[in-house]
């Protein structure tokens, strides 16, 4: 629990730091942008109105994907995209700890089962819980604490390797609540902001007294991009968040498998009544 407190904190630590590195890159850009604006403006008043193509391509420098990147994460206010953000970061942290998990706890079931059997015919209870030991994963662990049982009776040791299988899938599960909440929450904070921008340009035209079409379309684009900001979290964490589930259902599956393989070996090799 400390260190899950201890990794959020230093998650929510380096968004704010994005953030605010963000904002600063992009307030010299649109002094630039500006400064551009007004030299643009002056030069066509001299020119009347003939404006080269080098000064075009001066005033709209093509922009990389990372500096579009930071350019629509600031127009799209960084009040709103922030939690988005978040969002997004903390989701995938989750989404890579599980996929990690995972894959440590996937084995060769089949190769395990034949050195336990193996282990059990030529070494008895004790080799078997050794090969069980020495192996990681749910299935190894199910199979230690049923061999751990094999003096108590069969009927024991089924329902021994039933209850830790319960444990066991609790700890392949662990997490993915928290990754469904971010899923659901960045598409709905993304509409949030969507929502407050396009208030904030409807009191606009307010206080503006008329319709204007650059005030309307800016303050509809500005809004516009949360949302996108907002899907493209979900649609990322969604990712992820299937692709867990799969892999939590397949390792489940081997584990049902390979209890019913142990009770089978104990009653075999008579290792229980």
């Amino acid at each position: 629990m400390k260190n899950m407190i201890k990794s959020i904190a230093i998650v929510l630590t380096f968004t704010f730091g994005l953030s605010l590195n963000f904002a600063a890159q992009g307030e010299p850009a649109a002094d630039a942008t500006s400064d551009n604006a007004t030299s643009s403006s002056i030069v066509d008043a001299a020119t009347e109105g003939s404006v080269s193509k080098d000064a075009k391509e001066k005033e709209a420098p093509e922009l990389g994907f990372v500096q579009t990147l930071k350019q629509k994460y600031i127009e799209g206010d960084v009040l709103w995209m922030t939690p988005v953000l978040i969002c997004l970061i903390i989701g995938m942290a989750l989404s890579i700890e599980r996929v990690v998990y995972l894959n440590l706890a996937t084995i060769n079931t089949d190769k395990f089962k034949g050195d336990i059997e193996d282990a059990l015919q030529s070494g008895g209870v004790e080799a078997a819980k050794e090969v069980a030991r020495n192996t990681r994963g749910p299935i190894a662990s199910i199979y230690f604490q049923g061999l751990s049982r094999s003096d108590e009776g069969i009927d024991i040791v089924e329902k021994s390797v039933i209850s830790y299988g319960g444990v066991q899938n609790g700890l392949l599960e662990k997490g993915l609540t928290w990754l469904q909440l971010f899923i659901a929450l960045a598409p709905m904070l993304g509409f949030l902001g969507t929502v407050i921008g396009m208030i904030q340009a409807f009191d606009k035209i307010v206080e503006d007294g008329q319709v204007s079409p650059t005030t309307v379309a800016d303050g509809i684009k500005v809004s516009l991009l949360t949302t996108v900001f907002g899907l493209i979290a979900a649609i990322l964490l969604q990712i992820f968040y299937n692709y867990i589930t799969s892999k939590i259902d397949g390792i489940v599956n081997e584990m049902e498998e390979a209890s019913i393989s142990l009770i089978d070996m104990m009653l075999k090799n008579k290792v229980s009544k």
